[in-house]
């Protein structure tokens, strides 16, 4: 517990850091929050542009797709606002701030996360909860009393499956000088989990669902919800994967940190 309310008060701590700077430069906040705005809206935009062409994906109708899609960015929106790791080869390995990182007392990926803290993404999350819900009405699906609750353990296990897939491509670094090529090829595995999966041949499901569990961040858990892709064993999986996975990302984090002998003269 002490261990969680340290944490907490350094979130506050760079929480604080980060509206100061955001407010001397005001102009960049907003522009961030738009262009976060248009990138969702230009994938919503795709889905309807497919489904001008095509009654449906499979036997999945375009309001079940959009509501998937909802789901999808409900999670990554939380994920992408703490933990925006994208340029952490290049910060904290190659230019050495890994080794102030590692002359403090708090954990090394706590440090990392919150010093790249991102609450604009947070904004996608509740567009994708809007989203969530338009699609909710249009497909007439029953609202119970447990859904809620449902709602946030499933997106708690999509998020720590990001956060552990991520984790562990950023431990990378560690290993090698130049590992960033691969973020790229992950973040489009991850678009994968925002169609249904049963649209994609074998070897693919079988990737997003074991190996890189994309499928856990958008569709399996979303089906728990729809009446006729209801899917309740592959929907409760999400959570366990989610551990499983973070745990995964976690230990190859802390082996890397192991390795790591400093950035040298």
């Amino acid at each position: 517990m002490r261990k969680m309310g340290f944490a907490l008060s350094l979130f506050r701590e760079y929480l604080a850091n980060y509206i100061k700077t955001k407010l001397t430069y005001r102009a960049d906040f907003w522009v961030e929050v738009f262009s976060d705005l248009m990138f969702s809206a230009m994938n919503l935009i795709f889905i309807f542009v497919v489904f001008t062409h095509t009654p449906a994906l499979g036997d999945w109708t375009e309001a079940e797709v959009v509501f998937v899609y909802g789901y999808f960015m409900i999670p990554y929106g939380i994920f992408s606002t703490f933990m925006n790791l994208w340029n952490f080869s290049d910060r904290y390995i190659t230019k050495g701030e890994m080794d102030r990182i590692l002359t403090r007392p708090a954990g090394s990926l706590t440090q990392v996360m919150l010093e790249n803290v991102d609450p604009p993404s947070l904004l996608g999350s509740l567009v994708g909860l809007g989203i969530m819900a338009a699609a909710w009405a249009k497909l007439g699906l029953p609202l119970h009393w447990y859904d809620p609750l449902v709602l946030i353990v499933m997106v708690l296990g999509s998020v720590l499956i990001y956060m552990g897939l991520y984790t562990a491509l950023a431990a990378i670094s560690f290993y090698s000088d130049a590992p960033t090529g691969i973020a790229p090829l992950m973040y489009n595995i991850q678009n994968y989990g925002r169609y249904p999966i049963q649209i994609y041949n074998k070897g693919i499901r079988f990737l997003l669902t074991w190996l890189l569990p994309f499928a856990f961040v958008g569709v399996y858990p979303a089906s728990f919800f729809l009446d006729r892709h209801h899917d309740r064993v592959m929907a409760w999986l999400t959570p366990v994967m989610g551990v499983i996975f973070f745990a995964l990302g976690l230990y190859v984090w802390n082996r890397g940190v192991k390795r790591y002998r400093g950035a040298g003269s």
